[in-house]
């Protein structure tokens, strides 16, 4: 067994307390902070976080910091010094606060890249939020039906017909990754989407993982697993680049996300969006979707479940 990776981890740890205890006792703070404590380094109250949220208790988790330091608090989350806000007056102040810009952690930037709309502020946001709205377009929606259509009644086809039992999360968490990148990416079934789907759950493992880079942790397969996806995506948007630059934009129906956006110019006839802002707000879009339709999807499958007169007349088309 090859020891060095967990000597390096106790040396960073051990490493991290001295200069959390250190740094605590001779160097005063003066800022005027919320009550509350940023922990240890890197690690803050990252791990207490994740164990709530693995046993369904993430909303506990908060209340009891709440009840604790009240409605404003400090903490430190992923490696990024945090402010806890809660109740209507705290919402209201960051929604509508001019002054503000939300932004993930520098862990999720690493992830999926530099140049996503999560990290854009002033007139590059506006201008990529635009060119992700035009995929979003009501006319262009029509589009995907049929798309959706197929790829539902195929999963359903090989993954639910004859079965007694099947477990719905992952299927679909699997269904939801399907459509997601046959609209986005224009990607068919085959071993480049399976490799794409193995990517996509490292990177969200990572995503909520503490953010130490050593080759035993999750947020270092995640890194990995985000460079191996930003080259299948940087290798797709190079052949629709090329497609349309031989056959003309009108070719390819902008029938997906990276076609959409491949398209879109300005006043002066250049284009809109970089290849990097490509794939970087390809990768946003991907994992933007994923969760939120997939939870939806499942309880959905289990009122219907639930409530067999709904479900009769869902059948019946009523």
């Amino acid at each position: 067994m090859d020891y060095l990776p967990i000597v390096v981890a106790l040396v960073v740890i051990a490493s991290s307390i001295a200069i959390y205890h250190f740094t605590r006792a001779k160097i005063p703070c003066t800022a005027n902070l919320p009550p509350g404590s940023l922990g240890l380094p890197v690690i803050g109250q990252s791990l207490a976080l994740l164990r709530a949220m693995r046993g369904d208790g993430g909303s506990r988790w908060i209340r009891e910091r709440i009840d604790r330091y009240g409605p404003v608090s400090k903490l430190s989350l992923f490696g990024t010094p945090t402010v806890l806000l809660a109740g209507p007056a705290a919402n209201k102040f960051v929604f509508f606060n001019s002054a503000l810009s939300t932004q993930q952690p520098r862990s999720v930037q690493r992830i999926l890249g530099e140049k996503s709309i999560l990290y854009l502020h002033g007139a590059d946001h506006r201008r990529v939020r635009g060119a992700l709205l035009e995929f979003l377009r009501p006319d262009m929606l029509k589009m995907y039906v049929g798309r959706i259509d197929r790829e539902v009644r195929r999963h359903l086809e090989e993954n639910w017909a004859g079965r007694p039992t099947v477990t719905v999360l992952p299927l679909m968490k699997r269904l939801t990754f399907d459509i997601i990148s046959a609209l986005l990416f224009g990607l068919e079934r085959g071993a480049t989407r399976d490799a794409l789907a193995g990517d996509f759950v490292h990177m969200i493992e990572g995503m909520w993982a503490i953010p130490v880079n050593l080759p035993f942790t999750a947020f270092s397969r995640s890194l990995k697993a985000s460079g191996r996806a930003r080259r299948v995506l940087e290798g797709i948007t190079r052949e629709k680049k090329a497609s349309q630059l031989e056959h003309g934009n009108a070719s390819s129906n902008n029938n997906d996300l990276i076609n959409c956006l491949l398209s879109l110019t300005d006043d002066h006839g250049h284009r809109l969006l970089t290849d990097e802002e490509i794939v970087d707000n390809s990768m946003v879009a991907l994992i933007a979707g994923h969760d939120t339709s997939s939870i939806l999807m499942t309880f959905m499958v289990r009122q219907l479940a639930n409530d067999p007169v709904t479900l009769a007349a869902m059948v019946q088309g009523k």
